[in-house]
């Protein structure tokens, strides 16, 4: 399934982790030196939640951020009762 969020189209994005080495120059040392590079990726946030889809409750997967804006429609909470049992 692909990690991309069905409101805003947000999906993974290319970095890299960066390893350094040494002292900085501020606490006294010779200053860091980069000793390693690996490609990695940055993943959304992403959040299966229950919203109203063209009418219809549907679990959709969105980012927490599109969430935080209001972009999801949350369906009406649902009230189970038990059924009325006539008493004679």
């Amino acid at each position: 399934m692909a990690r991309i969020c069905e409101l805003t189209g947000k999906r993974p994005h290319k970095g890299s982790i960066i390893w350094r080495s040494g002292k900085p120059k501020k606490a006294g040392g010779i200053g860091t030196h980069v000793t390693g590079i690996t490609k990695r990726r940055f993943f959304p946030n992403l959040q299966r939640v229950k919203a109203v889809v063209n009418g219809q409750v549907r679990y959709i997967r969105v980012a927490a951020s599109a969430i935080k804006k209001g972009l999801v429609v949350k369906p009406p909470k649902r009230n189970w009762k038990k059924p009325e049992t006539a008493q004679a």
